[in-house]
């Protein structure tokens, strides 16, 4: 309430000003005027907000924060307000998988505040247990309406995978992104990680293989699914336009 009453004060100087400079005649005695910085979103997502989202609703907010992104467009934000207000609960909007590639700020990717994404991270976004059991957290328990695997380009898991690195804990977290390489053998062209357009293809085909797995390996979110109160749905990410394409 008193951001708003500051805003209409300011608002009205500003005219008694634009006003007086105008009868005075003389450009001189008219001050530089500064304008009122645009009202930052303060607010959180409420539990009855959330429980009226659809899927359908929360991709049409994704791709729309999507857009604002790519265009520079973003959201002005209060985040020290938001943080307090986020602090006695939660209500997201969509779970996230994504790659661990620090390239890739995803509540940014969707001009997303404070508590309106669950992000789970992991080199290759592939679904493990662990990440299907935050989904199931996420969606079942919380609420969310929507799971966007997300994929990019020039993913460096992908393209170790495709050379088959050997490396400590790196050799068998690979293990989950070779089923896409397998399934990317009908690719026409060149099948190394020194292929942009190979490395793009496997890493489009893993995104649906972790779609895949992850109705395959939680029948809680197939069922979710199936009853029409989540979708489950993949993206990629071009790291020159900050676009995301649906697959």
């Amino acid at each position: 309430m008193k951001r708003k009453i500051h805003a209409v004060y300011a608002a009205l100087v500003a005219i008694l000003v634009l006003f007086s400079c105008n009868g005075s005649g003389k450009e001189k005695d008219c001050p530089q005027i500064t304008p009122v910085p645009t009202p930052l979103r303060e607010r959180v997502l409420t539990a009855k907000e959330q429980a009226a989202l659809t899927p359908d609703a929360v991709i049409k907010s994704l791709k729309e924060g999507n857009k604002r992104f790519s265009t520079n467009n973003v959201t002005a934000r209060d985040h020290s307000a938001m943080v307090r207000n986020a602090a006695p609960g939660q209500f997201p909007k969509a779970v996230i998988l994504s790659c661990l590639d620090s390239r890739i700020p995803v509540e940014d990717v969707f001009d997303r505040g404070i508590g309106d994404l669950f992000v789970g991270r992991v080199a290759g976004n592939f679904a493990n247990t662990d990440l299907l059991g935050s989904m199931e957290f996420g969606c079942k328990l919380m609420g969310a309406k929507v799971i966007l695997v997300l994929g990019h380009e020039s993913c460096g898991a992908i393209t170790a995978t495709i050379d088959d690195a050997k490396l400590g804990n790196i050799t068998a977290m690979l293990t989950n992104i070779k089923p896409a390489v397998t399934a990317s053998q009908n690719f026409k062209g060149e099948k190394t990680s020194k292929n942009k357009e190979y490395v793009a293809y496997v890493s489009k085909n893993n995104v649906i293989n972790t779609i895949k797995t992850i109705r395959e390996r939680s029948p809680i979110l197939k069922g979710l699914e199936d009853n029409g109160q989540i979708k489950i749905i993949g993206g990629y990410y071009d790291m020159h336009t900050g676009t995301v394409t649906y697959l």
